[in-house]
């Protein structure tokens, strides 16, 4: 079965005046327009096409990269408004459809909104929703402490910052713990820190331990480089001033210093530290 909103490896069929055809092992068979397709191919080729349907709720493949996937999360921005809802940019010509139940708020032209994409029962269209809660469930979790994880930044709160976990899990990482800089919207990646027995997951921007001081030695030592080699924090600056620049708290920078100077690495000078 050719799924929408999925990639798929098709193999060409034959050539029509509007584009090859594409099909699979089961005998399902996709358009792929004339715009989409390669400058160079031949018969029996195998292309990776993403699956959708177009205005005419035709099932179309194309070889553009969305900037969404089905059961995925991301930050997309609103094109225009209709009576039906919102239509958000996601990378493809036909715009996606965010629906006025699926909004928690009035949607604005213009602003970016964390979506998730699924297809709908009624239409077999793929539209979006904004309903982030509905969509994350910690019931039965598939991650353990210490996993590298995919990140979405969703939300703020007194104690940190709420994360969509691998687009399945609601997490939190901590204001007390190092990290950098997020704001909503953003993707990165992280790493399980802890879960809790009611299975509230805490999330850190780092490995945990000492253990893993190289990894950020290294994170610090690349940022003296794209500084032109000299980083003007020292063992004397202001705590709010390391976590705003580099991410990470004063305790973790003058551990990650320390590394590097015994590597020799760097020179410690009065107003900051310099690349040897």
């Amino acid at each position: 079965m050719i799924a929408i909103g999925k990639h798929h490896r098709l193999q060409i069929l034959r050539k029509t005046s509007v584009g090859l055809y594409l099909g699979n092992e089961q005998g399902d068979e996709v358009l792929l327009p004339n715009k989409y397709c390669p400058a160079e191919y031949e018969i029996d080729d195998f292309l990776n096409v993403f699956i959708y349907r177009d205005n005419e709720q035709r099932l179309i493949a194309t070889t553009l990269e969305p900037l969404i996937y089905l059961n995925q999360f991301a930050c997309l921005k609103v094109k225009a408004l209709t009576k039906f809802g919102a239509f958000m940019d996601w990378g493809l010509e036909k715009d996606l459809l965010v629906p006025k139940r699926e909004q928690t708020q009035d949607m604005e032209v213009g602003k970016w909104y964390i979506v998730y994409l699924y297809v709908d029962d009624l239409t077999d269209r793929l539209v979006a929703s904004a309903r982030i809660g509905i969509h994350l469930k910690n019931d039965e979790l598939d991650v353990e402490v210490g996993e590298k994880v995919e990140l979405i930044a969703f939300a703020s709160t007194d104690l940190g910052i709420k994360v969509i976990v691998n687009h399945e899990y609601e997490g939190l990482m901590f204001h007390d713990k190092d990290f950098k800089n997020t704001q909503y919207g953003d993707a990165f990646f992280g790493y399980v820190a802890n879960i809790r027995a009611d299975k509230k997951i805490d999330i850190s921007y780092r490995p945990q331990g000492y253990e893993n001081m190289d990894i950020v030695a290294q994170e610090l030592l690349q940022t003296i480089e794209e500084e032109g080699g000299f980083l003007d924090l020292h063992d004397k600056s202001h705590p709010d001033l390391i976590r705003e620049r580099l991410g990470m708290s004063k305790k973790l920078f003058k551990k990650a210093i320390g590394s590097l100077y015994k590597e020799k690495l760097i020179t410690l000078e009065e107003n900051g530290v310099r690349i040897c």
